[in-house]
């Protein structure tokens, strides 16, 4: 009998939760629903100082696609005018909070042109810069958008050296470039690793002479030199002399900035090689 009781409680609170669940969605769907409609008063509305009012209360609570329908309307019509700037000022931001890089750097660069004496101007030309920045991807993918990122801060720097945002814009360049000094690295690396040694010792040099403070510096000249002697092992005879004495000018380019490296016992391997292969052809 009491297991029976049990059961029937449990039955009951069960119910229970699904009808709190149930008025629960309910009231979320009847607000939604007002929502809506309240927005499409708003929209349909000829009361433009409410539509502005209304787009900057969606903006402030992070309601960034039905601010920017509002603002977006309003750009027109306040063109021209200090609202108008306002209007195009958060239509900016509004793409930005949507994650919308690309848009949000293009109207971030265009209201620095539209409006250069703003009091908006050196944040517009920051976060279209920033823009570039949040648009670029990982190493392993095209770096053009990098790039782009680096320029822009560099040209912010050049153009506010004053301003606030300096440290900033240069930690940003950094981690920017240590993007660009791994994507090197893994494209010279990926040469070696498919066997194509004359490639890779023309990317692994690009490499050296492009980030000389890579922090992959000694694996670069380690690579290089194993290169050196692999395409000099795989070459005809007329050639093999030349790529064996290069590959002893890297040994020595290796042990000189790193004589306790961790690949000094096969670096050694290679340079002895070398010289006997070298006494051989001689």
């Amino acid at each position: 009998m009491a297991t029976l009781c049990f059961k029937q409680i449990k039955q009951l609170s069960l119910r229970d939760i699904m009808k709190r669940k149930l008025f629960f969605i309910g009231i979320v769907l009847i607000l939604a629903v007002t929502s809506c409609s309240e927005f499409q008063k708003v929209v349909k509305s000829s009361d433009y100082d409410l539509k502005y009012d209304k787009a900057l209360e969606y903006y402030n609570n992070e309601d960034y696609f039905r601010a920017q329908q509002l603002f977006e309307e309003l750009l027109t019509l306040f063109k021209g005018s200090t609202k108008g700037e306002e209007v195009y000022f958060y239509y900016a931001y509004c793409y930005y909070g949507q994650g919308n890089y690309i848009l949000a750097g293009y109207h971030f660069r265009s209201f620095a042109k539209t409006y250069p004496n703003s009091k908006h101007t050196e944040e517009c030309e920051f976060l279209s810069a920033y823009c570039f920045y949040l648009d670029s991807p990982g190493p392993d993918l095209d770096q053009t958008n990098t790039r782009r990122a680096i320029d822009a801060l560099q040209l912010f720097i050049n153009k506010y050296p004053e301003s606030k945002r300096i440290e900033e814009c240069n930690e940003l360049i950094d981690k920017l470039h240590n993007k660009l000094e791994i994507k090197s690295y893994n494209s010279a690396k990926l040469y070696f690793d498919l066997g194509d040694y004359k490639a890779a010792n023309v990317a692994l040099s690009n490499a050296l002479k492009d980030y000389p403070d890579s922090q992959f510096r000694e694996e670069l000249l380690y690579l290089l030199l194993k290169s050196n002697f692999l395409l000099a092992e795989n070459s005809i005879e007329s050639k093999q002399k030349e790529r064996f004495q290069n590959t002893i000018e890297q040994y020595y380019a290796l042990i000189d900035e790193y004589p306790k490296t961790d690949h000094l016992k096969e670096a050694e391997k290679l340079y002895e090689q070398s010289l006997n292969m070298i006494k051989q052809i001689n």
